[in-house]
C-alpha cells in the first residue's frame, strides 16, 4: 500500500519536477556549436518518434498497436529519452547529465508502470496478448505486432496536442542557441 502511494505521488509530480529540471538545465547549460548541433539532431529524432506515435494514438479509446506501437509499447517515452539525451548533449554540462539521470531513473520506471496498469485496466483482453509480444520500452527492430490498417493521422496528432511538445522544444533550443553566444 505504501509503495502504491509513493508511486502515485511520483507520478503526480512528474510534470512539475520535469519543468523544474528543465529550468535548471537552462541555468547550467554551457553549449558549444558542436554540442548544440549533435544535441539538436538527437532531439529531432525523439520529436519525430513522438510525432509518429501521436499520429496513431487514440488515448483511452482503443489500444494502439499501429505505427511505432508495433515495435514498443511506449514510443512516446522512448522519444522523450532521445529528447532528454539531446538536451544533455546540447547543454554540454555535467550538471545537466546528473539532472537528467536523476529525473529519468526516479520518474520513468514509475510512469511506465502506471501506464501499463492503465492499459491493463482499460483494455484487459487486448493488452495481455499485446504485452507478451511487444517490448515494454526498448524496441525490437522488426515489428513485434501484425500490421494494422490504421495509418498516420494529422488529426490525431493535433488532437493529442503534440504541438505543445514541438513548441517547447523550439523555445528550449532557441534559448540554448542564445546561451551559446553568451558563454
Amino acid at each position: 500500500m505504501a509503495e502504491s502511494k509513493i508511486f502515485s505521488t511520483i507520478y503526480t509530480w512528474r510534470v512539475r519536477v520535469g519543468l523544474l529540471a528543465l529550468i535548471l538545465t537552462v541555468l547550467f547549460a554551457r553549449p558549444i556549436l558542436l554540442s548544440l548541433l549533435v544535441g539538436l539532431a538527437i532531439t529531432s529524432a525523439g520529436l519525430s518518434l513522438r510525432l509518429w506515435a501521436c499520429g496513431h494514438l487514440k488515448k483511452e479509446k482503443e489500444l494502439t498497436t499501429s505505427g511505432p506501437y508495433r515495435y514498443t509499447r511506449n514510443p512516446l517515452y522512448l522519444g522523450n529519452v532521445f529528447i532528454g539525451i539531446g538536451v544533455v548533449i546540447g547543454s554540454y554540462s555535467w550538471w545537466v547529465i546528473l539532472i537528467f539521470a536523476i529525473y529519468f531513473f526516479v520518474f520513468y520506471p514509475v510512469i511506465i508502470l502506471e501506464e501499463k496498469g492503465r492499459m491493463q485496466k482499460f483494455f484487459p483482453l487486448q493488452y495481455n496478448p499485446y504485452s507478451q509480444k511487444v517490448p515494454l520500452f526498448f524496441p525490437n527492430f522488426r515489428p513485434s505486432w501484425p500490421k494494422s490498417p490504421r495509418k498516420f493521422s494529422w488529426q490525431l496528432f493535433k488532437k493529442n496536442r503534440e504541438t505543445r511538445t514541438l513548441s517547447g522544444a523550439l523555445i528550449y533550443w532557441a534559448i540554448l542557441t542564445v546561451l551559446m553566444f553568451l558563454f
